[in-house]
């Protein structure tokens, strides 16, 4: 299952993602980490925030 999706972020439009993940301090001090898949123009954004 896993390999489609991989087919699939490898071809066409997908090229253009990436999947991006960051250490966030949650409100109770541990950290938690934040995952999303960011178009490559937005990578900064999604760092910043």
């Amino acid at each position: 299952m896993a390999k489609k999706v991989v087919a699939s972020l490898q071809t066409g439009k997908g090229k253009n993602y990436t999947k991006c993940i960051k250490m966030v301090k949650s409100p109770s001090g541990s950290y938690v980490f934040e995952e999303g898949i960011v178009h490559m123009d937005l990578i900064k954004d999604f760092f910043e925030k």
